[in-house]
């Protein structure tokens, strides 16, 4: 028999006895632990916890479970979460002019590798409406001319907001777009849009900076993997990694690796997120993997 299963999140002060409180619930509640993860922060006292589990008693229905769930966060002052574990989170893509990143997750994706639904694909450019639409995504031009007003750029994350509300989305993933949101965008995307970026910052910022690098010499590319703010680039940290390089490589070689290196990490973080394994701690990250 196929039981529903779900995954639950929480944080909260640590102090004795919250795994004993929530295993006790999931007892209580007919309900079968398949694997559990938590982590006690002694820097900032707060504890975090992941458990996967089956709802294995008949009589208990999802409504029971979750009425029951929040009374006990309630009682023991946690900021908890239920996530039904076999639901796809709906994630919308966002892309300017440089595609390996959505190539790689498109790939991902429709291999059954991702487990996500994508209900469209954003972009300021039309570069990409082809491989949108050899996926079968509907892919939104919303364009932005260079030195746009701040009156369009609001209008054009406008119409953005829309389609979030219109496709109910999880998540926004910023798979190499190029524009700079607003801190008014970033505030109601908090800790739900994920960006990549190559991890020379702040050393060689703007255009080229893989030629930048190379003329320094540079021996190690990578790539981070963060959550949105109103700071730029500088969000909490979920992923990042690293590969190294040596002199007789060419400008056209590194920004190659680097681009391998930014795709990895993009979709482990993505990977991640739907997989309800990373929770926030302050500025930075726990991820239960």
């Amino acid at each position: 028999m196929t039981y529903p299963e779900y995954i639950l999140t929480l944080s909260c002060l640590d102090r004795r006895g919250i795994v004993h409180r929530v295993s006790g619930f999931l007892a209580e509640h007919g309900c079968n632990i398949i694997d559990s993860a938590q982590f006690g922060d002694s820097e900032t006292g707060m504890f975090f916890m992941r458990v996967h589990f089956a709802l294995e008693h008949e009589a208990i229905g999802d409504a029971v479970l979750r009425a029951g769930f929040a009374a006990l966060c309630r009682e023991a002052g946690m900021q908890g979460q239920l996530h039904d574990a076999h639901k796809k989170p709906r994630v919308l893509i966002m892309v300017s002019k440089i595609g390996h990143c959505l190539n790689d997750l498109l790939f991902r994706y429709k291999s059954g590798l991702l487990p996500v639904e994508i209900p469209a694909i954003v972009s300021n450019h039309m570069d990409f409406y082809q491989l949108a639409a050899s996926y079968n995504i509907p892919f939104h031009h919303l364009p932005l001319a260079s030195g746009a007003s701040e009156e369009a750029k609001l209008a054009q994350e406008a119409r953005l907001l829309e389609l979030l509300d219109t496709h109910q989305v999880d998540l926004v993933v910023l798979a190499r777009y190029m524009q700079i949101l607003s801190p008014q965008l970033c505030e109601a995307l908090k800790g739900r849009a994920i960006n990549i970026h190559h991890s020379f910052l702040p050393s060689f910022k703007g255009a080229r900076p893989y030629a930048q690098a190379h003329r320094r010499g540079v021996k190690l590319i990578g790539a981070t993997a963060h959550f949105v703010t109103g700071d730029l680039d500088e969000g909490p940290i979920i992923e990042q990694d690293v590969e190294r390089v040596d002199h007789a490589m060419e400008v056209e070689e590194l920004t190659a690796i680097g681009r391998d290196v930014e795709c990895v990490v993009l979709a482990r973080a993505v990977k991640w997120f739907v997989e309800h394994r990373i929770l926030q701690n302050g500025d930075k990250t726990v991820v239960f993997k």
